[in-house]
């Protein structure tokens, strides 16, 4: 409120990262002060939801100037728990296909390795029966 009424910030905006579909985020721009004057207007066009207005004892600029600091650090507050939340999502889904993808690499190497090894076994195999049928040739 200083640094406004010292005309040093007219506006306040927070730019951070919003999870948009499972493992993507997108940017998103948030202008926190001074208020929209159009979500102002919708939040006094609202009827209020019980039978009883809200009474308060204090003055009025306090009030708004508590509920201004409110609005604040949740708005805050809310922004890194989305940035936080769309980082970490991203960084699973990628850690998730790259754990697929050593399962798969895996998988194939297993493969090539039975192969590899069942090849092995049948030519030591076939070099113990020609050895064992020239022996025998001899014999006869």
């Amino acid at each position: 409120e200083e640094l406004r009424s010292k005309k040093e910030i007219d506006q306040i905006v927070l730019f951070y990262n919003r999870p948009a579909t499972g493992t993507s985020f997108r940017p998103n721009m948030v202008y926190l002060l001074p208020f929209d004057p159009e979500w102002i207007r919708d939040l006094s066009g609202k009827k209020w939801p019980s039978r009883t207005l809200p009474t308060f004892t204090m003055d009025w600029e306090s009030l708004f100037s508590s509920l201004t600091r409110q609005y604040l650090f949740f708005s805050l507050y809310r922004a890194f728990v989305e940035s936080i939340a769309s980082e970490n999502a991203s960084r699973l889904a990628s850690m998730q296909v790259a754990e697929k993808n050593i399962e798969e690499r895996l998988k194939d190497l297993n493969t090539a390795f039975n192969l590899q090894r069942q090849t092995s076994i049948t030519s030591e195999l076939l070099d113990i029966m020609t050895g064992f049928e020239a022996l025998m040739g001899d014999g006869k």
